[in-house]
Parts: C-alpha cells; sequence; structure tokens
C-alpha cells in the first residue's frame, strides 16, 4: 500500500437518525469524494466494538449489512478501488495484535479515558472489561494498516493518543529489531484536525429538548427523526417541534435553540450555506412558516433517501466487503507477522 493510509469506522449498531446522517454518513461521503484516487481509504465496520456495551446479539450480523446499506445510500461508492470496507471481525489480526498491545499498555492510562467514565459511571464493578479495553482495540485497528489519517470526533482524541502513545512505546522498546519502527505512527490529533477540516457546523439536536442532541439511545422517539421514519411522520414531529416565546426568528444556540435547531436542519438538508438559511429567516416572526419549510425539506430528503436505500443491491454489497476483506488480511496478516517477529513469538 504505497499510498498513505485513511481509515474510519462505520458504526452500524441502531438505526440511524436524521443526526447520524448530518454528523457522520454525509462527512464520510465528502472524504471520499474528495481524496478518492490520493489515499487508500479504509472504512471498516467495528461490530467487535458493537458489544462492549449491552445490544441484541441475535441482531447484529443482519444491522451490520443494514447499517452499510445506508452508508452507501448516502452516497459512498463501492466501486472506488482505494476505498476499502470490511469488518472488523472477519479480520482475526485485529483481535490478537488487540492482546500483544494490552501488554504494553499501562492499566492507569486506560482507566484514565473519559469514555470509559462517562459510560461505566458509578457502577465500574460491573461493566465489562471490553468496555475498558476499547481504546487498545481501537489502536489495534489503526496500526495494522499504518494509517496516519484517522478523522474522530472530540470524544475519540483521547483514543487516538493511546494509539500513538502505544506504537511510540513498541517502535522505541524493538528499535534494534526494526530500526524503521515496528508501526506506522499515526498524526497527532492537532495535524488530523487540519488535515479533515471537520466543519464544526452538522450537530442537530432532539426536536423536543434542543438541549440534548438528537439520539434513538435517550429514548426520545418525539424528538428523534429515524432514516426509516415515514415521510409524512417525520414531517409531523418538524411540526411539533419545541421553539420559544421570543416571536422573532434569529439564530442563537444559547437564546433559540430550537429555532436555531431547525435552521441548522433546513441548511444540511437542502445543503446550503447556513449563512444563507440565516439570511433567509432571521427577523420573520411566524414560527409555523419556519416549521413548515423544514418539514417540507425532511419529508421530500426521507423520500428520496428511502428510495437509494431500498435501491442498494445487497449481493453487491456483501461481495465488495468479502473482496476488500480478503485484501485487507494480508495488510494487516503482514503487520501482524512483523509484530510477532519483534516480540518473539516468531522467528526473527
Amino acid at each position: 500500500m504505497t499510498k498513505d493510509t485513511i481509515l474510519t469506522g462505520i458504526r452500524c449498531n441502531d438505526e440511524p437518525t436524521l443526526g447520524n446522517y448530518i454528523g457522520a454518513m454525509r462527512p464520510m461521503v465528502q472524504m471520499q469524494q474528495q481524496f478518492a484516487g490520493q489515499y487508500n481509504i479504509n472504512m471498516f465496520i467495528p461490530d467487535l466494538h458493537s458489544f462492549t456495551t449491552p445490544i441484541n446479539h441475535d441482531e447484529l450480523f443482519a444491522n451490520v449489512i443494514k447499517g452499510v446499506s445506508y452508508f452507501v445510500a448516502a452516497g459512498i461508492s463501492i466501486e472506488q478501488p482505494d476505498t476499502h470496507l470490511y469488518r472488523q471481525s472477519y479480520i482475526s489480526a485485529h483481535s490478537e495484535l488487540t492482546w500483544i498491545l494490552d501488554c504494553f499498555a499501562y492499566f492507569g492510562e486506560i482507566s484514565r479515558m473519559t469514555q470509559f467514565k462517562e459510560k461505566s459511571g458509578d457502577n465500574q464493578s460491573s461493566v465489562s472489561v471490553g468496555l475498558f479495553n476499547y481504546p487498545v482495540l481501537m489502536a489495534a485497528d489503526i496500526l495494522l494498516y499504518g494509517a496516519k489519517w484517522v478523522p474522530v470526533g472530540d470524544d475519540q482524541t483521547q483514543h487516538l493518543e493511546i494509539a500513538r502513545d502505544l506504537a511510540l512505546r513498541v517502535n522505541h522498546k524493538f528499535a534494534a529489531v526494526y530500526p524503521e519502527g515496528v508501526f506506522i505512527v499515526p498524526e497527532e490529533a492537532k495535524k488530523q484536525q487540519a488535515f479533515i477540516k471537520r466543519d464544526s457546523g452538522g450537530r442537530i439536536r432532539s426536536l423536543v429538548d434542543p438541549l440534548k442532541k438528537m439520539s434513538k439511545s435517550i429514548k426520545d422517539p418525539r424528538g428523534t427523526i429515524l432514516l426509516n421514519d415515514a415521510p409524512a411522520d417525520a414531517a409531523k414531529k418538524i411540526m411539533g417541534a419545541t421553539t420559544d416565546s421570543v416571536g422573532a426568528v434569529n439564530y442563537d444556540w444559547e437564546r433559540q435553540p430550537g429555532i436555531t435547531n431547525l435552521l441548522e436542519i433546513l441548511a444540511q438538508i437542502t445543503e446550503r450555506p447556513i449563512s444563507d438559511v440565516r439570511e433567509e429567516w432571521t427577523g420573520r416572526e411566524r414560527y409555523g412558516d419556519l416549521k413548515k419549510a423544514v418539514a417540507d425539506a425532511v419529508e421530500q430528503f426521507l423520500t428520496n433517501f428511502q428510495a437509494a436505500y431500498h435501491s442498494v443491491d445487497a449481493t453487491m454489497l456483501v461481495k465488495k466487503l468479502e473482496t476488500d476483506e480478503a485484501a485487507m488480511r494480508e495488510v494487516a496478516n503482514a503487520t501482524l507477522l512483523k509484530v510477532q517477529r519483534a516480540v518473539g513469538l516468531r522467528e526473527r
């Protein structure tokens, strides 16, 4: 793999929301369009990560295929030869490298991970070891493919730094065996952000409580639009969205979060600059007109998106997964063998 590698994960746990489309799917499509041909783009499905927290295991396999289909419907091209689409669990090197890296990771540094603290709460004695160990598996996901570029959100920055620390630690310890380094070290968070140029917009919030993000996980059916909602039902949710008593439309997350959320949805769904949408609506007094415009846009979007989803060829999608998994298995196994030789498990 002579080109630099960009690696990103496609989460396939829950039914995706409009917020997932705007905040994760569309940026991934844009990234593929921007970097296709210049980089290897690894888009992997972290199915091993899926059950670090409770899920329905009976649905996991089917949800993976369905989840990838949503990304294809959003615009991910499975015909782009430098885009590699694969399931994490189909490449055993992920699991084996995780154990080796576990033995070079420190309990103290892993226990300081913010996400572990947030998800485990005050009851750490009964959470799974998998949740605790999540950052080491993520490091293996990255290091197996020599990925320099890993576009992650702010909540994953600590995990990226752990991957860097582990790579540097192993490289230093076995420098006599591999002077060039066992691993390619991913770039630090600041360089990642500059490279990907992530937009600060696209943060969609609950229609009922605009102080919270739009999420299926917080049991907010009236405030959350799922990508499989009937378009007319989604429009009704928009019409019932929480606003305020100010009496004029303004883009102001502090004073008018509900109105601002509607403006953001309208801009994102119609793919217009938020500055244009603000200019069009700021100062208007009829909130119902804004709701109607957003409801119509969302209804049309879901109609088109669902048509694209139902047209995805599942047979071709599975063929793409299996072909790329075979190719990525070779890359991952070559890295794993290098690590095995470094640590003494294989003859040097």
